[in-house]
């Protein structure tokens, strides 16, 4: 698209903006959409980038699903209908670039399958055919436990508010599990800390399968390394994400007199409130009253103490945007040892850039993305001393970004799977 033509747009857009702002409606009670719309802006350099970042900070009814801070690149912001015009009008008068993604949130159908605890599946693997509920993947997980008590076995590490079991698997090598204390480096891996990114637990879930079902195609994986792995660290929001509100984010606990939650990956006790986080109640991205108010925060910060010493990679999966990110989140600075910890993250990307062709963004948070202090990577870096950190935030579902359709679920997970199998094996080879 030209210049010209991308302006002609703007132009296009903000007249019917204004014809439809009367009548547009804003998030209701039942969840719906109705009136939203997505905006793609183009970061065309660091003005732009700043002038976005400074937006993101000052108006908490802009939702930005995808920013980063290298120019260049696109922005995805989801704006309510009392915001549109002023966001349309500011982006014009700063000459910034924009197009709409999609008109009315509102309209975009969930396809995921209604929940069954008798559903007949496909001959697929669930997991490839649905997102996967709560109680579901619960379930699944409990089935490899009794499936494979050789070397599967499964514990709840918490409780969330509304008192759903948080559990975790642990999945050694069936070659090893009767020596069952061999040490074995750990990875642990989870996923769901925002409600709203399913193809985090999705993921997770998959990475479960292959290394229970297919345990003899994957021995490198497990001789040399013992998984634990928490699909779902949020099932509270999760669940609201599937029955309230699509695009919930945060926790559930009550926090004032009309809001609810807290940004689990704000609440780590480190830096924790210093940056790029809310004191607001009803913000997505509050931090909470004080560090690790949550349940959901404490069951991780109590598995990385459990297995300090152990520990050697921490794997947090999120959505969406194509990044391998690692401490720091709270300062431009990088820690000591990050050399080793791009070398992981850059074998994940290169191993999914020669299989499918898709190009991961590799950095420290702050440095690709924005500072955000209280993140659980640079937690368990710090404090739990786990020497190699990292978010892997998952591809989105193009347009429909935090939605992808059911049917990109087995591209999304096994293409993952491909990255984090490739930073696994260097973890282990560089802990045997």
């Amino acid at each position: 698209m030209t210049n010209a033509t991308f302006r002609l747009v703007q132009l296009g857009v903000l007249v019917a903006v204004i014809a439809v702002l009367a009548c547009a409606s804003s998030v209701d009670h039942d969840g719906s959409y109705g009136g939203f719309k997505l905006f793609s802006v183009r970061q065309a350099d660091e003005a732009a980038v700043k002038h976005l970042r400074e937006l993101q900070l000052s108006n908490d009814e802009l939702d930005f699903w995808k920013l980063d801070r290298i120019a260049g690149s696109e922005a995805h912001v989801l704006v309510p209908p009392s915001e549109v015009q002023p966001f349309v009008a500011d982006l014009l008068k700063n000459r910034i670039q924009f197009r709409e993604l999609i008109s009315d949130y509102g309209r975009i159908k969930n396809e995921n399958p209604r929940y069954s605890s008798s559903r007949r599946w496909s001959n697929k693997s669930p997991i490839l055919t649905k997102y996967l509920r709560h109680q579901e993947i619960n379930d699944l997980l409990e089935s490899y436990a009794k499936r494979y008590p050789s070397f599967v076995s499964l514990k709840e590490i918490g409780r969330s508010y509304e008192g759903r079991s948080i559990k975790s698997i642990t999945i050694r090598s069936p070659v090893v599990a009767a020596s069952r204390n061999a040490s074995r480096p750990i990875v642990l891996l989870d996923a769901g800390i925002h409600a709203r990114e399913w193809a985090a637990p999705a993921t997770a879930m998959y990475v479960i399968s292959e290394l229970v079902e297919n345990a003899a195609k994957h021995r490198d994986l497990l001789d040399g390394l013992t998984w634990i792995v928490v699909p779902v660290v949020n099932p509270d929001g999760y669940e609201y994400s599937h029955t309230g509100k699509r695009l919930w984010r945060k926790t559930r606990r009550p926090t004032g007199l009309s809001c609810f939650g807290i940004d689990g990956n704000r609440n780590f006790d480190f830096h924790w409130s210093e940056i790029g986080s809310s004191d607001s109640p009803c913000s997505d991205t509050f931090h909470g009253e004080h560090s690790f108010s949550e349940p959901e925060t404490q069951a991780i910060r109590n598995e990385l103490l459990r297995l300090k010493g152990s520990c050697k990679f921490y794997l947090t999966l999120h959505s969406y945007g194509e990044y391998l990110l690692y401490p720091w989140g709270w300062t431009s600075k990088l820690p000591e040892g990050w050399e080793t910890i791009d070398e992981v993250a850059r074998a994940g990307a290169d191993a999914i850039h020669d299989a499918t062709g898709t190009s991961y963004r590799v950095g420290s948070s702050t440095n690709v993305l924005y500072a955000a202090a209280g993140g659980s990577d640079d937690y368990a870096f710090a404090v739990a001393e786990v020497p190699i950190a990292i978010t892997m935030e998952l591809p989105g579902g193009g347009n429909a970004g935090f939605n992808p359709p059911v049917s990109q679920i087995e591209e999304i997970v096994k293409e993952s799977f491909v990255g984090i199998r490739a930073m696994a094996l260097d973890v282990a080879r560089k802990y045997a």
